[in-house]
């Protein structure tokens, strides 16, 4: 094993393992700041470097979690596409892969958070509008809350401007549309 001089040791990661450590814990912390779990951004990281899938147990060892801990991160991961499941079994056991496209991970991730946040305001505004719209237009409406639910109803049709923009941006995310100038290989 190659080692670092004295000057240079605490700066410079000295093997691959080491190297490969602190793009991990830059990908978990990068995860975190998105809002993932930053184990699970951990895992990613290590499954981002493997060079074959991987199985759950095989993933339990590398990160010593529990089983339970384990299927959630995985089923997270899944779903926000960072990982694959392959159709193809090692001894019974599911296989897994990371996506390791950063442009492709940004696409996927990004997306799905987007979707959801889409989904969840658009659903409350279009539960609140009718109710909101029956107080405006009751009769029996004092003048100052009917102004006050008018207020809301502005704010709130505003908010469905930005989530249909919103939805277009994550549309675009999704068919390539922001990659077209980056699509060369990136493979070595």
């Amino acid at each position: 094993m190659k080692r670092a001089s004295t000057s240079d040791q605490n700066s410079l990661p000295t093997t691959q393992e080491q190297i490969r450590g602190k793009i991990i814990d830059a990908i978990a912390q990068t995860m975190d700041l998105y809002g993932a779990n930053y184990s699970f951004g951990q895992l990613y990281g290590i499954m981002f470097f493997e060079d074959k899938p991987m199985t759950l147990e095989e993933m339990k060892q590398q990160m010593n979690m529990s089983k339970s801990n384990m299927s959630y991160a995985v089923r997270s991961l899944m779903d926000s596409k960072m990982i694959m499941k392959l159709d193809e079994k090692l001894e019974r056991k599911d296989l897994y892969v990371a996506e390791t496209d950063f442009f492709q991970a940004f696409q996927n991730f990004f997306a799905a958070k987007l979707q959801r946040e889409i989904d969840v305001m658009l659903g409350a505004i279009n539960e609140v509008i009718p109710p909101l719209s029956e107080i405006i237009l009751d009769i029996d409406t004092e003048a100052e809350e009917r102004l006050l639910c008018l207020k809301d109803l502005n704010k709130l049709r505003h908010g469905i401007e930005y989530y249909s923009w919103l939805q277009q941006f994550v549309d675009g995310l999704r068919n390539g549309e922001f990659f077209r100038q980056n699509e060369t290989k990136h493979d070595l």
